[in-house]
């Protein structure tokens, strides 16, 4: 058995330093906790606040990786610190805690497939939610509220920072929705529904000032890879509609992570003790529509017109959370595209390529191993599937919205060559990724 990792994720001011110091004050088997932690920035705060709240002599054992984010351009400098600090300390446990804007998946792999993976076995990947944060940000009349704000030049303004928060989100084992007492009773019962929806799976536990037990967060057992990377609501969400139609899901052929096909019917562990820390009597989850949040899929086999979908996004319907999933875009017939949208963001990114855009011969090699996979005689496997999540809105006039952004029977009829004198903004190159604000700046 190696050393068991907690990894601990959440957005800038979620309270993760707070939480891990009481940690490392407050557990009661007094396990020795190293600490990695990555901050971005030329002065590395989270790292002296850790620091000074250890009880080890030298400090060493916290490990401060300055200026970059560890499951991107240090991702080498994260496995070959943690090797080096197993090979010289003893330890009981490790917890790596990462930036504000670090992805939870990449950091993983790390541990479960990368050089960390011999001496150190992942146990869990814990992500802070701030409920004021959450609340302002995706539930609030305005869903603008206040955004944590990166400092450092990781951020480079690719990636919306409500994607981010929601990858974090979207895979992990424990939710801690933290700083409760910065929101009413009924704004924390709305975010709670509403990660639940987004994340079906993690255990979820409330608290104020990062006070939870060690024993929810340290030697839990809970990660489980197949598990967290099928477990986000959106990806459900698109395997529940798969499964009601019988169809396959998309095979589309993929590149690395992103934009995959949907999940089998993987097991997954709903048996959680989901809890609250709150001093609220709540031990048990929130149905998410007894709070209004719905979950539906959003699937056609027409192409979206460029211009009228960026227009849709520009300014998308009231009271969407989350909307998500592979579309199919006039004008790029070769292109698989992500589309996520987090809030007033989305990206929309380019992460494969449709079978139907390779040769006849790949085709049928694609074709010849996912029998079961839809497909148009003119088309192929071209298509859109999105996964919607929101409070309290109007599905019909979502989705009529999204139908009136998919070209014309006239539009389609004309072809590809027509398609390509549209204005077309969207990505054409494998990881490019175009940003659309819906925010009032």
């Amino acid at each position: 058995m190696g050393v068991p990792v907690t990894i601990l994720c959440g957005a800038l001011g979620a309270g993760k330093t707070t939480l891990l110091s009481h940690l490392l004050e407050q557990d009661p088997d007094g396990r020795d906790v190293a600490v990695v932690v990555n901050d971005v920035g030329e002065v590395n705060v989270d790292a002296d606040l850790v620091e000074t709240r250890t009880d080890l002599e030298s400090g060493e054992e916290v490990v401060a990786l300055e200026n970059g984010c560890i499951c991107c351009s240090l991702g080498s400098d994260l496995s070959r610190a943690v090797v080096d600090l197993w090979k010289h300390h003893e330890f009981d446990a490790l917890v790596v805690e990462a930036s504000g804007v670090s992805e939870p998946e990449p950091i993983a792999h790390q541990f479960v497939r990368g050089p960390a993976a011999g001496p150190y076995d992942l146990d869990a990947i814990v992500t802070v939610v701030n409920a004021r944060q959450f609340h302002d940000a995706f539930l609030g009349d305005s869903a603008a509220g206040d955004q944590p704000t990166p400092a450092g030049p990781d951020d480079d303004g690719v990636r919306p920072l409500e994607d981010l928060l929601l990858e974090q989100i979207e895979f992990c084992d424990l939710l801690v929705l933290n700083k409760c007492d910065l929101v009413t009773d009924a704004e924390r019962e709305a975010v709670e529904a509403s990660l639940e929806a987004l994340q079906p799976r993690a255990a979820l536990r409330a608290t104020e000032y990062g006070a939870l037990e060690s024993e929810a967060i340290l030697e839990t057992g809970s990660f489980d890879l197949s598990a967290a990377r099928e477990a986000a609501g959106w990806k459900q969400a698109i395997a529940a509609a798969d499964d009601s139609s019988g169809e396959a899901g998309d095979g589309h052929a993929n590149n690395g992570e992103h934009g995959e096909r949907a999940p089998d019917d993987h097991d997954r562990d709903h048996t959680a003790d989901h809890s609250h820390g709150h001093d609220h009597d709540h031990d048990h989850r929130h149905p998410p529509e007894r709070y209004g949040i719905e979950v539906d899929t959003y699937h056609r086999t027409r192409p979206f017109h460029p211009e009228r979908l960026v227009a849709f996004l520009e300014d998308p319907p009231q009271n969407l959370i989350r909307m998500k999933g592979l579309t199919w875009i006039a004008g790029r017939e070769d292109q698989a595209i992500t589309t996520s949208l987090a809030a007033t963001e989305t990206s929309l990114e380019v992460t494969g390529r449709w079978i139907a855009s390779f040769s006849e011969q790949q085709q049928e090699t694609y074709r010849a191993s996912q029998p079961d996979l839809p497909w148009d005689d003119q088309w192929g496997d071209r298509e859109t599937r999105l996964a919607v999540i929101g409070r309290q809105f109007d599905r019909e006039a979502v989705f009529d919205r999204l139908d009136d952004c998919l070209v014309t029977a006239d539009e389609l009829a004309a072809g590809p060559e027509h398609w390509a004198t549209f204005d077309n903004p969207t990505p054409t190159g494998l990881n490019q990724t175009l940003v659309v604000s819906s925010r009032d700046d």
